[in-house]
């Protein structure tokens, strides 16, 4: 069974609005304001010299940060791991879409139809679990070979970060439509936010021990693992899986019961214990969507 650390449980639940934390809120309080997009201070500013650079990115090439690349390579070698991908991403330069959107007819004196008004505004797409994602591109020739008439805006990977979390969406997506896409879940999109190093969940050893401890109320329940979920994986377009990037259940919780319990007891114990996961502040904030499994405690 597969749900969302919101959710209650239901496979096919769609997943609940979620109150950010206070540290999240925070940074994006923060955003902006007194500081630009690379967090370097307005007041003092000078327009002369090295100073008078309109954005970090003037002789940017719009070609993909050498780094990330590098993680990538690694991770389709074998060599690598999603989190040293995201890891990478958290120094890079990225590019945000924007597109031009039709606002409202104006209407002059007289009933006379003034011109339309362009506004530019973020891309954000649907998930296939409905829930909402920004695309994000490692290069100039990734987003215009996705979408054309998108204008490219430099930015570095945290600012994107927390521009998705402005915009509700849970999900970045790299490079979507290439040959390699690899999606950062909401935990990971928290973490760039923050400027803050990510671990997985099903590498978390904290998160570990958290579970472990709400289990400790169900006696039936003999012990507790977790492992990478079927989600993790992700699939270039030339069939190449890749251990990392995917967008489907990030942890495999597998719960090893005692013999002799029925199906009622069984589903009463599951119902329970997402109960108290879903009240366990380390699991709704380092746990984007998990996948249950169920063995014998004789099977160990």
């Amino acid at each position: 069974m597969e749900n969302r650390p919101a959710g209650n449980g239901a496979a096919d639940t769609p997943a609940q609005p979620r109150q950010l934390p206070g540290h999240i809120a925070a940074a994006l309080a923060g955003a902006g304001g007194a500081a630009d997009s690379a967090g370097q201070p307005w007041s003092g500013r000078s327009l002369a010299g090295d100073s008078a650079r309109i954005h970090n990115f003037e002789d940017d090439d719009g070609a993909a940060d050498a780094g990330y690349l590098a993680a990538l390579a690694a991770l389709v070698s074998g060599d690598g791991d999603e989190a040293a991908v995201v890891a990478a991403l958290a120094p890079a330069r990225v590019f945000v879409p924007i597109l031009a959107t039709l606002a409202e007819e104006s209407h002059g004196a007289g009933g006379l139809q003034a011109d339309k008004q362009a506004d530019m505004a973020l891309v954000t797409l649907k998930a296939p679990d409905g829930r909402t994602a920004m695309p994000v591109f490692t290069s100039a020739a990734a987003l215009k070979a996705w979408h054309p008439e998108a204008r490219p805006v430099a930015v570095y990977a945290a600012r994107a970060a927390l521009s998705a979390v402005a915009e509700g969406a849970e999900l970045l997506v790299l490079d979507p439509g290439s040959t390699l896409t690899f999606v950062v879940r909401r935990p990971a999109v928290w973490a760039l936010a923050q400027q803050r190093d990510w671990t997985p969940s099903y590498a978390d050893p904290g998160l570990a021990r958290s579970l472990g401890e709400a289990a400790a109320g169900f006696p039936a329940v003999r012990r507790v693992e977790i492992h990478p979920g079927g989600g993790v994986a992700s699939v270039t377009s030339d069939g190449i899986q890749l251990p990392g990037g995917g967008a489907g259940p990030e942890l495999r919780v597998l719960l090893y019961l005692e013999d002799g319990l029925d199906a009622a007891g069984v589903q009463s114990i599951v119902s329970g214990l997402n109960s108290a996961w879903a009240r366990n502040e380390v699991f709704a904030e380092r746990v984007d969507s998990i996948e249950v499994k169920l063995q014998r405690a004789a099977a160990q």
